[in-house]
């Protein structure tokens, strides 16, 4: 096993190389009857090797060849025992995760901010969840995590879990103490999920959060395209447990993937693994010393704040939060004008905060546009805006009457938000992003929920999860 190669690449110029008269899928024939507007987003060379399922590149549901190799040069990179190269998104290596280690009924602790990628696991496996409250930033409007001791006093409470499901870093780079949550855990007898969607590109510093299979993690999902350098879609599911058995693993893995796998998607994942064996310190060195140089910069910024600490957790230097209430703007408002008039586009907006993501394909040159654009905003100050001081991103609490499953199985029905009070949610309800669940199926709608839902919809946060995605109507359990 070559560690400087990347195998399913390199087989895919075998197999196109060897100029084989091409009477299979993809019905472009390697690019022969492709439109030129594919040619032109693909390139000819990408098409010629768009090909899947010949013996000679291995197959994703039994790896034997350049496949599995590929994957073992994953988990030897990341630490893991096992590495699932997942081509359905990391939505599908949390569902994965979820079914892999929970079964009907089991009990398992999870967090009121998690994605909700981890409802439809929950909806799949079947398993109960308990919520937890993470800690949250009243002044940013921001979640930060989950404290040790929030998850020893859940599992002193929940002692029949079987596991908890946490989301570390979360999209603002605030990370639990992973370590000692999975001490804590396994001692327990429990298992540690981790969503690290926002994690990928943790073990090639030292300045950062240690990654999950690192600190302890049983599972951990993690979205390769996002801070590295594979194609969107494409994420890699972690194991190293005796916990869990490899092969149900590989069952879970094998349900939620598509059986027709896109090469050039696979091929990236082991790209980026490659460029992150040859260089992945050096770069995500430089994008460090990057992000700290923004930060000094908005230090001096009349108006704006950001932070690279927070006290109680861990945190992702490569995310920068810059929040704008004090200019009297909101996130919406600011990513607008930003995006409008300067040609600059943040990875997410909220109610007072813009979300930059530094990685290693930035440059002194990018950090210098973006650094200007930040000393104009103020001079789009507002009027103090008291909505900003109201709506933040800490939900109201709820209880949940149905499981998932129930909820989802359950005859429903449609009524004015309004009418909903005291009602049971048929639906996931959810403001985009950063994709936090408000409400989950099978659980109460409060009177607080409702004023938090119509609040956020009046600053023009969009909703998504809700067939209404203008909230004025709701599904509930009939």
């Amino acid at each position: 096993m070559i560690k400087d190669s990347s195998p399913i690449a390199e087989a895919m110029r075998r197999y196109s190389a060897d100029k084989a008269l091409a009477f299979h899928t993809p019905g472009h024939k390697q690019g022969l009857g492709a439109h030129s507007l594919l040619r032109e987003l693909v390139t000819p060379e990408g098409l010629r090797r768009e090909v899947s399922l010949m013996e000679e590149l291995d197959d994703l549901h039994d790896p034997q060849t350049c496949i599995k190799e590929a994957q073992t040069l994953a988990a030897d990179l990341w630490n893991a025992d096992q590495a699932f190269f997942m081509v359905n998104g990391t939505t599908s290596a949390v569902q994965a995760m979820i079914m892999a280690a929970l079964k009907p009924d089991d009990l398992v602790l999870v967090p009121r901010n998690a994605h909700r990628c981890v409802m439809s696991g929950l909806i799949l496996s079947g398993a109960r969840p308990a919520y937890l409250m993470p800690e949250t930033d009243s002044k940013l409007g921001i979640p930060l995590n989950l404290t040790v001791e929030t998850v020893r006093k859940a599992v002193d409470k929940y002692p029949q879990a079987k596991a908890l499901i946490i989301v570390s870093p979360n999209y603002y780079g605030v990370a639990s103490d992973l370590p000692e949550i999975a001490k804590l855990l396994h001692e327990r007898g429990m298992l540690l999920l981790v969503d690290e969607a926002h994690g990928a590109h943790l073990r090639f510093s030292d300045k950062l959060p240690l990654s999950a299979i690192d600190a302890g993690a049983d599972l951990a999902a993690q979205s390769t395209h996002k801070l590295l350098g594979s194609l969107t879609q494409t994420s890699m599911l972690m194991m190293k447990s005796e916990l869990i058995d490899v092969e149900h693993v590989k069952q879970a893995v094998s349900m939620l993937q598509s059986t027709s796998p896109n090469y050039l998607l696979l091929a990236s994942l082991d790209i980026a693994r490659l460029q992150m064996q040859e260089t992945g310190r050096e770069l995500l060195e430089r994008a460090i010393n990057l992000s700290e140089r923004l930060r000094r910069a908005i230090s001096h910024i009349d108006g704006l704040q950001t932070f690279d600490t927070v006290e109680g957790f861990d945190f992702d230097l490569t995310k920068v939060t810059v929040n704008v209430s004090e200019i009297g703007l909101t996130g919406m408002e600011a990513e607008s004008i930003l995006r409008h008039q300067y040609k600059i586009q943040c990875e997410l907006s909220d109610v007072n905060n813009l979300l930059f993501l530094i990685t290693f394909a930035d440059t002194d040159s990018e950090i210098d546009r973006l650094i200007s654009a930040l000393k104009s905003l103020p001079n789009h100050r507002k009027p103090h805006n008291s909505v900003l001081q109201t709506s933040t991103l800490t939900i109201p609490n709820t209880e949940s009457i149905l499981t998932p499953r129930d909820a989802f199985y359950s005859p429903k029905t449609t009524v004015r938000i309004d009418e909903a009070i005291n009602k049971i949610s048929a639906e996931e309800v959810t403001f985009y992003p950063p994709g936090i669940p408000i409400l989950q199926p099978g659980e109460l709608i409060t009177a607080e929920i409702v004023n938090y839902i119509k609040t956020n919809k009046n600053i023009g946060r969009r909703l998504i999860g809700a067939a209404d995605t203008s909230l004025n109507t709701i599904k509930i359990i009939d």
